[in-house]
C-alpha cells in the first residue's frame, strides 16, 4: 500500500486527491487499478481557463488563484506524508501560449512538474477512475464534461477508443453567452458548437454503441443533484445515481429560463458554476439525445482516481 496525491488542474477547477492505494496491474493505459481508500478529497474553483479561448494566454489573476490553490494543497499533502505526488493539468494548460508561467509557478509551490497530457491520456484517466468500481460485463461510454473540453471513450476492462474535443462549459459560455439568461441565438449556437464537437468526437469513438452512459465532472453531478432534489450538495447520494434522459432535459430546460441570480440560489450549484452551468447541461443533454440513452450513470469517481491509481 502507498500513499499518493493526485492533483487535477483543469479550466474551472483544481482538485486534490490524497490516498492509501494497492494497486495491480491494468490494461487501460491509464496505469494501475486497484483498492482506493480516500483520506482527503477537495477542489477549487479557479477558472484558470479565464479568456483562454480568446488570447490564447493564461490571465494573471487566473495563475494567482491558481497557485493559491497550490499552496493550501501543498499544506495538506505534507500533513498526510504522502509519498508520491503526480499533478496532472488539462485543457487551459494545453492550449496556452505562457503555459511556462504555469509550470515554473507550480514546480516552486509542490517541487512536481505539472503533465500537460493529450486529451487521450485525460479519456483513459477518466474511464480508469470512472469504471473501477462498476463490474458489468456492458460496454461503458464514458464522458467526462470539463471547462475547456469534452472526453469521450468506450471499453469495458480496458480503454477500446477514446476522444477528446474542445467544448467545455467555460469555453462555449465564454465563447456565445452575453445575456442572463442566454438568448435563444446563443443556445443554438451552443448547441451547434456541440453537435459539431460530438461529430468529430464519433469519428473516433463509438458513441452511439456502448451499452451505459456513464457521465463525469462537475456539470454533470451539479445536473444530477438539481434533478435528485437535494437540499445540499452529497457526493454520496451523488455517486452512481442514474439520471434519467427525461430529467437531463427538465434539468436543462429549467436552466436555461432562470437569471444568475435563481441559479445562485441553488443550494447544489457550486458559486463558482452559476455562470458556466448552462453550457454544462447543454452539452449533457446533447450527448443524451445524440446517443439514445436512456439515462446517466453519475460518478463522482473520475480523472483524480484514475490519476491517483497512476503514481501508485
Amino acid at each position: 500500500m502507498t500513499r499518493v496525491a493526485g492533483i487535477d488542474c483543469g479550466t474551472n477547477s483544481i482538485r486534490l486527491l490524497v490516498a492509501d492505494v494497492t494497486v495491480s496491474d491494468s490494461a487501460s493505459g491509464a496505469g494501475s487499478t486497484g483498492d482506493l481508500v480516500e483520506l482527503d478529497r477537495r477542489m477549487t474553483i479557479v477558472r484558470l481557463g479565464q479568456g483562454v479561448d480568446r488570447t490564447g494566454r493564461l490571465a494573471p489573476e487566473a495563475l494567482e488563484r491558481t497557485f493559491a490553490a497550490c499552496r493550501e494543497y501543498a499544506e495538506v499533502i505534507k500533513e498526510l506524508g504522502a509519498e508520491r505526488l503526480r499533478f496532472v493539468a488539462t485543457s487551459a494548460s494545453r492550449d496556452a501560449e505562457n503555459r511556462d508561467e504555469f509550470v515554473n509557478g507550480v514546480m516552486e509551490i509542490l517541487g512536481v512538474e505539472p503533465e500537460v497530457i493529450t486529451g487521450d491520456q485525460e479519456a483513459a484517466f477518466s474511464f480508469t477512475g470512472a469504471t473501477g468500481e462498476l463490474h458489468g460485463s456492458e460496454t461503458y461510454l464514458v464522458v467526462d464534461i470539463g471547462g475547456g473540453s469534452t472526453e469521450f471513450v468506450t471499453g469495458n476492462k480496458h480503454v477500446e477508443a477514446a476522444r477528446s474535443v474542445d467544448i467545455g462549459c467555460v469555453r462555449l459560455t465564454e465563447r456565445h453567452v452575453r445575456h442572463d439568461p442566454p438568448t435563444a441565438e446563443e443556445v443554438a449556437a451552443i448547441r451547434a458548437d456541440v453537435r459539431a464537437a460530438l461529430d468529430l468526437a464519433a469519428e473516433t469513438v463509438p458513441i452511439g454503441t456502448a451499452e451505459t452512459l456513464v457521465g463525469l465532472a462537475g456539470s454533470v453531478t451539479t445536473v444530477a443533484a438539481i434533478a435528485l432534489g437535494l437540499p445540499e450538495y452529497d457526493s454520496e447520494k451523488i455517486h452512481h445515481a442514474r439520471i434519467s434522459a427525461a430529467q437531463v432535459t427538465e434539468v436543462t430546460d429549467r436552466l436555461l429560463a432562470s437569471t444568475h441570480d435563481e441559479r445562485a440560489a441553488i443550494p447544489v450549484i457550486h458559486p463558482g458554476r452559476v455562470d458556466v452551468i448552462i453550457a454544462g447541461a447543454l452539452v449533457l443533454r446533447e450527448i443524451v439525445e445524440r446517443v439514445g440513452a436512456s439515462e446517466v450513470v453519475v460518478s463522482e469517481h473520475d480523472i483524480l482516481d484514475g490519476i491517483a491509481l497512476s503514481v501508485a
